[in-house]
């Protein structure tokens, strides 16, 4: 049976990295928690006077530095000068020199959100009225390509090495304290602390890189090292590495001092809190209770310190109760390591603990105490933080957020019922193990009656346990014996008899314990329950990485109400707004395209062309054209190719409209190499 499960057991991590990689890699680095939500002057607009300056007002407060914020002239010049202000809240202004001519400018920005994460964008203005503009601003954020790749890994990995490391050294502190002395536990904490202290050092030197160029080759630019130890990320990772040093020591004192201290019996009699002694060795209760209680209250004091490293620089740090949302963040991220790390631990010990320190009830009995505590405080945390990133029933299906968060409760949900079921395996092995020994122990009994009747008179029974001929002639002696015993061989030989039996009897043991069901039984169930936690894991760090479903919403409204705004302010001026939706058939097909003409009248004219994905984010597709056709008057099609500006925005300038009429308007968006539709409306021009 154990030469069965081990295939298993490699065959369901794989799936499992396999399945936790698909949903990592499906998590668009473009999910950027701040948004602009407002712009002056409008994105789009056409101004009379040369404004003195650009403010960009974004859903939540962004880091900005010297070159956050640009503003180019028609022909790609800068025209903005000093660096950007914050007047006030979320509202950012840049000043622009006198004295600007007319035509279109653009303005591009690239910011840090509070929560860490690279914003990217770019607009257009003009002055006077439109002009053709050289400028071209590439829609590849810094977040996107390797570097972007390797940040999304990294933050992976810092999770679970934290979940790791706490999570392991809580199990043998509260639940298993004979596993301190178990090498495989040893170097799964140990794994648990390299991985998160490579990915803390990985995630500082790609900081820089990750919020500026997104080249590779700045990884290590000591400059852009510099600033980001400026900021509250740098801050937050160097702290980071700092509390590891501390848990160095915490992990050489849990696996030195605390494990020599540790026996099978005394500390699992300590944990259950019944201060019950078997009378030998008590002057050294005290040291241990004193040892464990230190070794406790410093693992905890670090691990809070680790997790609020997490806190203070991501979701938790900005937006509604801050304050409050900081701690529920730090017991939020403390249970789940309690719970997953725990969880991997004991299947860690489960498959791979010697026989003389075997799982026994009582520390699962313990643990599953400890995972239903965690539970506890997930779920209290888990509602405050989905109240505070949601706000409204609505966020949980009409935004990213939302529906992540659903997979979330749903895998914890079923990682609970799958609890359940280890449970009622553990109650089992409790109930047969009373039955196995009284078994075990009557046929070893009999067998060593059936030997001693074998045994001729004068002569030793042989081990009832089924040791080699070697063993029966050693346990016989003869004269030859006699003599190797007087040349001095009789040592070694007993050396290696001891050896034969302590290995024997362990691989009966170890036999005996693998070939019970209800073990059996258990070990699968905690298998499973691994497997749904390493999925969990991937998707709490997707959210970590994605807007928070309250902030989405504000910038749609705050989004529609400027639309709203800048469409009245058309209306009145004699510009024309036309949205048709657009299914192509293929692959990512769907989406909605907007056309703005202005003025909309006879001549010239400025065509914006927008294009956006069925959840209203800003999206490229290979190719869009337009053509006008006045059929009143037998004219067109007229085309025209409009300018790649920025993600979703395509911009034309002179665009010559011949006279007035009920002008129809074509829309050709293609998605790919074969996929395309043409979409129209009509338009009053003049």
């Amino acid at each position: 049976m154990t030469q069965t499960i081990a295939p298993r057991v490699r065959t369901l991590v794989l799936l499992i990295l396999a399945v936790a990689g698909a949903l990592l890699a499906g998590a668009a680095p473009a999910s950027a928690h701040a948004a602009l939500t407002g712009s002056d002057p409008a994105q789009g607009a056409v101004v009379d006077t040369a404004p003195s300056q650009v403010s960009l007002t974004f859903s939540e407060p962004v880091a900005v530095g010297d070159d956050s914020v640009r503003v180019l002239d028609p022909k790609g010049e800068r025209v903005d000068k000093g660096d950007p202000a914050n007047p006030s809240g979320t509202t950012y202004s840049v000043p622009l020199v006198s004295g600007l001519p007319d035509g279109t400018y653009t303005v591009a920005y690239q910011v840090v959100s509070a929560d860490s994460h690279p914003v990217a964008g770019a607009f257009t203005f003009s002055i006077g009225a439109p002009s053709e503009t050289t400028v071209s601003v590439s829609a590849q954020g810094s977040d996107d390509g390797l570097v972007g790749w390797l940040y999304g890994f990294g933050r992976y990995v810092s999770y679970a090495g934290f979940v790791v490391l706490a999570g392991g050294a809580a199990f043998v502190l509260a639940c298993w304290a004979p596993g301190a002395r178990v090498r495989a536990v040893q170097r799964l904490v140990v794994s648990g602390w390299l991985a998160l202290t490579a990915a803390t050092l990985g995630l500082l030197m790609l900081r820089g890189s990750y919020t500026t160029s997104g080249k590779i080759g700045d990884v290590f630019d000591l400059e852009l090292l510099g600033d980001v130890l400026q900021t509250k990320t740098g801050a937050a990772l160097v702290s980071r590495l700092l509390l590891l040093a501390a848990a160095a020591l915490f992990i050489a004192v849990l696996f030195g001092a605390y494990a020599r201290t540790a026996d099978s019996g005394a500390p699992d009699h300590a944990a259950e809190g019944d201060g019950r002694s078997d009378g030998e060795g008590d002057s050294g209760e005290p040291d241990k209770r004193d040892l464990t209680f230190g070794l406790a209250l410093g693992g905890t004091v670090v691990a809070a310190g680790l997790a609020a490293s997490w806190a203070m620089s991501e979701h938790a740090s900005q937006g509604l109760q801050a304050g409050v949302a900081m701690p529920v963040d730090v017991v939020h991220l403390l249970a789940v390591a309690a719970w997953l790390g725990g969880l991997t631990a004991l299947l860690v010990a489960l498959h791979r603990a010697p026989v003389e320190t075997p799982v026994e009830r009582d520390t699962v009995r313990r643990f599953s105490r400890l995972a239903f505590g965690s539970v506890v405080a997930l779920a209290v945390t888990g509602v405050y933080q989905s109240w505070r990133q949601l706000g409204s029933w609505s966020a949980f299906t009409d935004t990213r957020y939302g529906q992540l968060l659903l997979v979330k409760i749903a895998l914890v949900a079923v990682m609970v019922a799958v609890a359940s079921l280890s449970r009622r395996w553990t109650q089992r092995l409790a109930d047969a193990r009373v039955s196995v020994a009284t078994a075990e122990s009557a046929r070893s009994e009999e067998a060593e009656r059936a030997e001693e009747e074998k045994q001729p008179a004068g002569t030793a029974p042989a081990e009832a346990s089924g040791t080699s001929a070697v063993s029966e002639a050693v346990e016989t002696p003869t004269a030859s014996d006699a003599e190797k015993t007087e040349a001095g061989h009789d040592s070694v030989r007993a050396a290696q008899l001891a050896r034969q039996r302590a290995a024997t009897e362990a691989a009966r043991q170890k036999r005996l314990r693998d070939a019970d069901p209800n073990r059996f039984g258990l070990r699968r169930s905690v298998l499973a329950e691994a497997g749904v936690a390493v999925v969990l894991l991937a998707v709490t760090t997707v959210l970590t990485q994605t807007e928070p479903g309250r902030t989405e919403q504000d910038a749609k409204a705050a989004a529609a109400s400027s639309s709203s705004s800048a469409s009245t302010t058309g209306q009145g001026s004699g510009a024309v707004s036309l949205t048709m939706p657009f299914d192509t058939g293929g692959t990512n097909g769907k989406g909605v395209v907007s056309v703005d003409l202005d003025p909309a009248q006879a001549g010239d004219n400025a065509l914006h062309v927008y294009v956006e994905g069925p959840d209203g984010t800003p999206v490229d597709v290979p190719e869009v054209k337009i053509a006008l056709t006045l059929a009143a008057q037998d004219i067109g099609p007229l085309p025209v190719a409009p300018d790649h500006i920025t993600t979703g925005h395509w911009s034309a300038s002179t665009v010559q409209i011949p006279m007035a009429g009920d002008w129809k308007v074509e829309v050709t968006v293609r998605t790919s190499d074969i996929d395309q539709v043409t979409v129209s409306k009509n338009a009053q021009i003049g």
